[in-house]
């Protein structure tokens, strides 16, 4: 059963499931992460341990299927879980978010050997996986991309480089996305490459605004020697593969900028009832209680569009493109919005890394980016609006 519209409250009523799950991540973001989240920001540790702990608890392959140790859930209940985390830490929730958009693409476009093959260990996180698309020329315009992979027998030799690849060498498999054929999209394939694979090395890790809890470098093939069974679908799909995968992807890292935006709201509430000004609490000023409630009303409105959005998908909706690209257009301003508001509200104390706001500034600011820029977000809106495929 999906979730509906609670009409007396306004927000999505959850099935007792999803109420469960998304206490489930709760407990676990409030118990492992939040603890340490100020400490990986700060001395830029990426906790593989912790998050691999998050593989028994069925985090690992979220909406995988279940023959192989998937969870087998819905998007609506992966939103849930990735807004739940977020709250400890967007960066940590974000780098599940991505493995599990790995781990979706070998479920859904690999062959029944590749399934069996790689999922098992993903799914329990016993390997760790990143997604590379974007490229030091080709951004926005991913259908450029100019990493070539030459079939030579039964492998694929490959030479180019990605750039700002999330986990990147500490990643087991990295899902990429290479040029097998002519120019555009139809000569884009996608192949699974092991770490260990020779030719393929890494950056240094890239010093960044936000995001600290996890590595980000460049991956570099130098006559990397790939073997040919490890193509996702056929030459020629990997553009498709690309693109489907971010449909979910967007809706993650808006659940990201969702649950980290609250949690700086939530400090923000704390924190004006306990600081005084002028003989009372700060939040007893008619200015400060109008930037709580916009605060509180666009989050509102930003998880009802997200929670549609995800719906849509689930029900593989003919709009759900549009519906992906509008949550993460909304979602992410929204996020951002509201926890730079919350720091302003704090005063000189948000600027200060022991109060944690000014950490989920800088860590979902880098949202509006990633997942295709928010300005892309706008052109696929508008293109399906006006009939363009």
């Amino acid at each position: 059963m999906d979730a509906v519209i609670d009409p007396s409250t306004g927000q999505f009523e959850l099935t007792e499931d999803q109420r469960a799950i998304r206490e489930m991540a709760r407990s676990f973001a409030a118990d492992r992460v939040a603890p340490n989240a100020l400490q990986w920001d700060r001395e830029k540790h990426f906790p593989a341990d912790v998050i691999r702990e998050t593989g028994p608890l069925g985090m690992g392959g979220i909406y995988v299927r279940e023959d192989v140790g998937g969870s087998g859930l819905k998007r609506i209940d992966s939103v849930l879980i990735f807004e739940a985390l977020a709250g400890a830490c967007p960066a940590f929730s974000a780098f599940i978010s991505i493995h599990n958009m790995a781990a979706w693409m070998i479920d859904t476009f690999g062959n029944e050997e590749q399934r069996q093959r790689f999922l098992p260990r993903l799914v329990s996180m016993e390997w760790l996986a990143s997604y590379c698309l974007t490229e030091p020329g080709s951004g926005s315009d991913a259908a450029a991309l100019r990493t070539r992979a030459v079939r030579d027998g039964d492998h694929y030799v490959l030479n180019g480089a990605k750039q700002f690849i999330s986990g990147a060498g500490d990643s087991d498999l990295y899902v990429t996305m290479v040029r097998t054929g002519e120019d555009g999209p139809k000569g884009i394939s996608a192949l699974v490459i092991p770490k260990d694979t020779p030719g393929l090395s890494f950056g240094a890790n890239e010093h960044k605004m936000g995001w600290h809890a996890q590595s980000t470098r460049q991956v570099i093939f130098d006559n990397c020697r790939v073997p040919a069974e490890n193509l996702l679908g056929e030459e020629g799909t990997g553009f498709r593969i690309a693109m489907a995968g971010l449909d979910g992807g967007r809706l993650n890292i808006a659940a990201c900028s969702l649950g980290g935006a609250q949690s700086a709201l939530h400090k923000a509430i704390d924190y004006t009832a306990q600081r005084k000004a002028f003989g009372q609490p700060i939040n007893q000023f008619q200015a400060l209680q109008f930037r709580l409630a916009d605060m509180e009303t666009e989050l509102s409105a930003a998880r009802l569009l997200l929670y549609a959005a995800a719906t849509k998908l689930d029900h593989k909706a003919h709009d759900a493109g549009k519906w992906s690209a509008m949550a993460k257009r909304y979602v992410t301003d929204v996020g951002f919005w509201v926890a730079n508001d919350a720091l302003q509200l704090f005063g000189g104390y948000g600027y200060l890394h022991d109060y944690g706001v000014e950490k989920l500034v800088r860590d979902l600011r880098v949202h509006q980016i990633l997942e295709g820029t928010n300005e892309i977000m706008r052109v696929i809106i508008a293109r399906q609006m006006i009939g363009r495929s």
